[in-house]
């Protein structure tokens, strides 16, 4: 039997190859080692998408570049032949906020100055290991500096009204003057890229980057109104650089992604924005490497109403149902009913709350319990294996 895994992480428990890991180990214990079982770690697009590359045959690379706060961090990213993959999080994330990284939460001096700078110095990065396909994973930004930091480190000046360079973040952008585009990255002129993101927000206004974002990032009211207008500048100021497509980009859906990351990408390097899930499901080969499966099994930590709105575990499920291969879901909890886990192509549901109530020990545990439901499924399975086989002999009159 050959069984396919391509689940998400379990946020704050497993990361998605850990997932592959212990589900196969509980898999073969079951089945006494008999199973032909393909790993393939997924993601949305945020956290975990380089896992998922790795897990595709990417190599994973590593740079030093400048954190959201300045400080230096060494962040990953992924490449293969002339493609690379980078999770924006690694280089510019909200984690990576020295209050935040203590447990803390971050502050309106994090919020305002926090800069994408390092996602700039990533992309040049996989520039430097010959890539010319960049996808940019999106999500767990600190920074609500619309990209500008992310310009900078693609050579980029910001430039205030007597020709200085302005500090990093978004409050920054409201001293704007001019931007010099003297020695910007040559090689962007080779280069696609695309924006892995789901968000749809505009750069401006109730829905953009600051108002929707800004607070979870550490920005008070105040610092919201300040933001959204300096970003407001930053597209005038663009605009005047680079002709009318920037005030088109502040407007596009996605342009608010990653602190407003998703308007720079869009404006200045021409980026195309799709789903997540889309773009991982395609550097991965998932549709190609479900020939053949007998079983799919997909998850992720929380099945719930949220998963049905494009989560991973929905778009492995359309993959799978466009062959034919049936699909269950493995995941911490699920709040799903039956009827709505029928439509969205789960033959079944496990959730690790049926082996333990306690949901703090389901995450402390989430491994050696994911093995358990791994046994599980293997032992229903063999089960219901004589009885497939009978109602197919006697469909086909053997």
């Amino acid at each position: 039997m050959r069984i396919v895994i391509a689940p998400d992480k379990f946020k704050g428990s497993l990361s998605a190859p850990d997932v592959c890991t212990h589900l196969e180990k509980g898999l073969q214990r079951g089945a006494g080692g008999n199973l032909d079982v393909v790993r393939i770690p997924v993601a949305d697009g945020g956290e975990g998408t380089l896992d998922a590359a790795v897990g595709s045959g990417f190599t994973r690379r590593t740079a030093t570049v400048s954190g959201p706060t300045g400080q230096p961090v060494r962040a990953d990213f992924a490449v293969r032949d002339h493609e690379a993959v980078i999770e924006m999080a690694t280089a510019s994330g909200l984690a990576l906020v020295p209050q935040v990284a203590r447990g803390g939460k971050p502050t309106s001096a994090d919020a305002t100055t926090a800069s994408s700078l390092g996602t700039g110095q990533l992309i040049r990065a996989a520039l430097d290991a010959g890539c010319r396909r960049i996808v940019l994973g999106v999500g767990g930004s600190a920074n609500t500096d619309g990209g500008a930091g992310l310009l900078q480190g693609l050579g980029a000046r910001f430039l205030d009204a007597r020709n200085n360079e302005l500090p990093p973040g978004g409050a920054a952008l409201a001293n704007l003057h001019s931007i010099d585009f003297t020695h910007f990255e040559p090689r962007l002129v080779d280069t696609r890229f695309v924006l892995a993101s789901d968000v749809d927000n505009p750069l401006l206004g109730a829905q953009g980057a600051a108002a929707v974002f800004g607070p979870q990032k550490g920005a008070t009211q105040q610092d919201v109104d300040m933001i959204d207008a300096a970003l407001a500048r930053f597209v005038e100021v663009l605009a005047r650089e680079i002709g009318f497509r920037a005030v088109k980009a502040a407007e596009a859906p996605g342009a608010g992604a990653a602190g407003g990351v998703g308007f720079a990408a869009i404006a200045a390097l021409a980026a195309t924005r799709r789903p997540g899930i889309d773009v991982v499901l395609g550097f991965t080969g998932l549709a190609e490497r479900l020939a053949g499966a007998d079983l799919v099994i997909t998850g992720e930590g929380s099945l719930d109403e949220q998963s049905l709105l494009g989560k991973t575990p929905m778009g492995v499920a359309r993959a799978a149902a466009a062959q034919g291969v049936p699909v269950i879901a493995v995941c911490g909890r699920t709040t799903l009913a039956e009827e709505q886990a029928v439509a969205a192509g789960f033959e079944e549901i496990y959730a690790l709350t049926e082996l333990e109530s306690n949901v703090d020990r389901c995450i402390a545990e989430a491994g050696q319990l994911l093995e358990q439901l791994g046994t599980q499924i293997s032992g229903r399975l063999a089960a219901e294996r004589p009885a497939r086989t009978a109602s197919t002999k006697e469909d086909l009159h053997v």
